[in-house]
């Protein structure tokens, strides 16, 4: 008698389209390998990349069928050969390239941290592509610290508002753009100065920046450009978005970078020791249950979260 594998759920898509397009399906469930840990989920953080490999704008996927997701959160079920740094039953969270809208996920040890005792797992979910893309910016990148003028758009969202924080941890001061109603959760997070992009236009109001973070794209790296002082520096986080050229910055006195996120559990344990002593903390605008990551997805085009949208699963 052939005994039947053990099972897992996934979300998946079967062709590129809108949220509708998302559906569950019932898979083998996968087991670590060499160097892996087989991680049981307890929450998925949704993050603004995966819509547009849903959509099709961004296939970094290749064609469908796939499993979107890359933040997670949850409980080793076992960790394959080589593996010493974690075992059955702790509890991690970290980022993924891939197939984390599934109830298991088996992927590198090294893409993971300790979820911290004081964190959640809603929360920790929500914590991987944000810090460590802000992480990668501010800290590896430009080097952020005391008196640091540094200017984040979309300050209120994933990933600018652990920008935000990750920049005042260091020491900096924080100029933040978005819409006025989110402006009270900029001066909550420790912005110094929120402004209002509908109502100003920043590239005038906004002077003498050290650093810039790009996470909107278009028009908007050129234009944040007259923000900066001499030797400033512009960091985007939308490599095929950019709208400029590095030849064009430098013509103009000023330094340019691409921040292309990566994951890293060594990194995520420096973060993770801001997010237990609340030095830095994770917005969680929408909790929903595994089976709507579609609504997930409404939610995130809407464009008024706040922070983040995390999946959760049952335990």
């Amino acid at each position: 008698m052939t005994t039947a594998l053990p099972r897992t759920r996934v979300i998946t898509q079967h062709r590129f389209g809108g949220p509708e397009v998302l559906e569950i399906e019932e898979r083998e469930r996968p087991v670590a390998g060499p160097g892996e840990v087989l991680l049981r989920v307890r929450a998925v953080g949704v993050n603004a990349v995966d819509r547009l490999v849903r959509s099709g704008t961004a296939p970094l996927f290749g064609e469908p069928p796939f499993v979107l997701g890359n933040d997670v959160s949850g409980v080793v079920e076992a960790a394959g050969a080589g593996v010493t740094r974690f075992r059955p039953g702790d509890e991690v969270f970290g980022k993924v390239l891939g197939g984390g809208y599934a109830e298991h996920v088996a992927a590198p040890a090294d893409h993971f941290a300790a979820k911290p005792s004081t964190l959640d797992h809603v929360h920790a979910a929500g914590a991987p592509t944000a810090t460590l893309t802000a992480w990668q910016a501010l800290i590896d990148l430009a080097r952020v610290g005391p008196g640091t003028r540094v200017l984040v758009h979309a300050a209120g969202g994933g990933v600018g508002h652990a920008a935000v924080q990750i920049a005042k941890a260091e020491g900096a001061y924080v100029v933040g753009t978005a819409r006025v109603d989110k402006h009270e959760f900029l001066r909550d997070l420790g912005v110094d100065e929120p402004v209002d992009h509908t109502a100003t236009d920043f590239a005038t109001a906004v002077r003498d920046m050290d650093v810039a973070l790009d996470l909107i794209g278009g028009d908007y790296g050129p234009r944040t450009l007259n923000t900066l002082r001499p030797g400033g520096l512009l960091v985007s986080a939308l490599p095929g978005d950019t709208g400029l050229s590095a030849e064009d910055v430098e013509a103009r006195g000023l330094r340019f970078a691409v921040v292309r996120v990566e994951p890293s559990g060594m990194r995520l344990a420096k973060i993770a020791s801001l997010l237990a002593g609340g030095r830095v903390r994770i917005h969680v605008d929408a909790v929903l249950p595994f089976a709507e990551a579609a609504k997930a997805h409404e939610l995130g085009e809407a464009g008024h979260t706040k922070g983040k949208i995390v999946l959760s699963l049952p335990e």
